[in-house]
């Protein structure tokens, strides 16, 4: 029996907020602020606090949905979702479950099967938990709120706790596995897109949470920084025979951080479920987690249905009331979407559909293509020397395009200048990695070192001549038929003078060799 897999995604995005969801604790770098130092009784569940909604969370929430083409409900309901947190003091997650923020909505994905569209069911806003240290355990809890856990097996501690006394005895008992929180995360907004069942390999999976994440990042709501564990991806995984129209059994695979481990995480669950109903196995409903180390999930704890959470109405909190004028205020601030630019990019500038998915990956680099255009730089050279010369400066260096020292301005007038035929593309690349160490101009560069190209046709046939001389065997074998060898020979041609005129040279060599020697 064939079986056709069937998967679902929820991707939980830290929102770029300056305070936290319910109260006015800063949001810091969890990877580099000192543990429990962005904590206030809100946030630390202390008895009598009241929570209070972070409105630029809404607007940004609000910035997703509308970007995702959902209806968005004009009032929303918080919910209290009750599970053991142990890193939410309060014991369950302020969260949406009955009336979200926002419904129905899609996004267009590419896969090498083409462009196809994902159904959005919702968009809601809930708080995030802490992070969980783990001290001395071969693996981590199974409780849900243990996202992002950092664990240190095999690690003895020394004194970072006090050892523990035995009430019958004066015996010493050192503690050998314990769990350190720390609260800066817990409350930081969060943003829980649901998508339909809709996807069916890992490749669509994969490509739909870049696309989110691309989505994103255009919207300036979150940085897409996955190392850091702010975009957080749980694929819902289940098979079926194919011909079937109801859902198998699913798994949900808990917090993952990066694409390839999301695509590894996800095969092998289809893999995994499919053999185990072939050979007439069952599959249980669970959460599961993913071993890097082994590249295979591990169960965590069973899966629960939504009513086992006990949702109910938060007390502390009114509905969320949104004005309609607000509403569309931020539906006009909207940049242009990253699958609208692609598309604009292959329309306007006769990109091809690489390029333009290349350029438009990232907002940044969008817009430095366009600024670059804007100073006279032709679209097709530009785009080949941002994605090949200059990205591979950027990936030597290990710096981003923010900070890069060429601004669009130069590059336009480098590849002017290439163009125009003042250097040539050998000299060009050695101008732009000099521009990228100093920010200087390329017209200072190429005065400098003296790199300006050499059209004159004597000192050209002057070259090839002497080439032709220096290696008469190989123009012999040219001559023989070994049209191949013609590109040995320009290639010692330019090794003798680099500035030379490329074309020039091609096109004197061929004369030449034409021509009794």
């Amino acid at each position: 029996m064939d079986y056709e897999p069937v998967i679902g995604l929820e991707i939980h995005a830290e929102m770029l907020t300056c305070s936290k969801m319910f109260c006015a604790c800063p949001v810091v770098d969890a990877t580099e602020a000192a543990p429990n130092s962005a904590v206030c009784p809100v946030c630390a569940g202390m008895p009598g606090t009241l929570p209070v909604v972070n409105a630029r969370a809404v607007e940004y929430a609000l910035r997703v949905a509308l970007a995702l083409g959902c209806r968005i409900n004009p009032a929303s309901l918080f919910a209290r979702k009750n599970y053991f947190y142990p890193d939410l003091p309060k014991g369950y997650q302020i969260s949406q479950y009955e009336q979200p923020l926002a419904v129905d909505g899609s996004l267009p994905i590419r896969t090498s099967a083409g462009e196809r569209t994902v159904r959005i069911r919702r968009v809601h806003l809930e708080e995030d938990t802490g992070k969980l240290t783990h001290v001395g355990r071969m693996e981590g809890g199974t409780d849900e709120g243990q996202n992002d856990k950092t664990k240190e097996s095999g690690k003895q501690p020394t004194s970072q706790l006090p050892h523990l006394q035995s009430p019958i005895s004066t015996l010493q008992l050192p503690i050998t596995n314990y769990s350190l929180v720390d609260l800066n995360r817990a409350g930081i907004p969060l943003l829980e897109i649901v998508t339909e069942p809709d996807l069916h390999t890992a490749e669509e999976v994969g490509a739909y949470a870049r696309a989110l994440r691309q989505l994103l990042q255009y919207l300036g709501v979150n940085t897409g920084d996955m190392e850091k564990g702010v975009l957080r991806i749980e694929p819902n995984i289940s098979v079926r025979p194919v011909g079937t129209d109801t859902l198998g059994t699913r798994t949900e695979v808990k917090n993952l951080n990066s694409f390839r481990t999301l695509e590894r995480a996800v095969d092998y669950e289809i893999q995994r479920q499919t053999a185990l109903l072939a050979s007439g196995g069952t599959i249980a409903q669970e959460t599961v987690g993913w071993d890097e180390a082994r590249q295979a999930t591990f169960p965590q704890r069973g899966k629960e249905e939504a009513h086992d959470y006990r949702y109910f109405p938060e007390p502390d909190l009114p509905p969320l009331v949104l004005a309609p004028a607000w509403i569309e205020e931020i539906r006009a601030s909207l940049p242009e979407l990253p699958h609208a630019r692609a598309r604009r990019f292959r329309a306007q500038y006769q990109l091809n559909e690489y390029d333009a998915d290349v350029l438009t990956a990232e907002q940044t680099v969008a817009d430095y293509f366009e600024q670059t255009l804007a100073h006279g730089a032709d679209p097709k050279t530009t785009a080949n020397w941002i994605t090949g010369e200059l990205f591979g400066l950027l990936s030597r260096g290990g710096v981003t395009l923010e900070g890069v020292r060429v601004p669009p301005r130069n590059l336009a007038a480098l590849l002017r200048l290439l163009e125009g035929g003042a250097i040539n593309p050998a000299a060009a690349k050695r101008v732009l990695a000099e521009m990228f160490e100093t920010g200087a101009a390329p017209g200072e560069i190429i005065a400098a070192r003296g790199l300006a190209q050499i059209s004159d046709e004597a000192i050209i046939a002057e070259a090839v001549q002497a080439v032709i001389d220096a290696n008469p065997a190989e123009v012999q074998a040219y001559l023989d038929g070994k049209e191949a060898v013609a590109n040995w020979l320009f290639g010692q041609v330019m090794r003798r003078e680099g500035r030379l005129n490329p074309q020039l040279v091609r096109a004197a060599l061929l004369a030449r060799l034409a021509t009794p020697l």
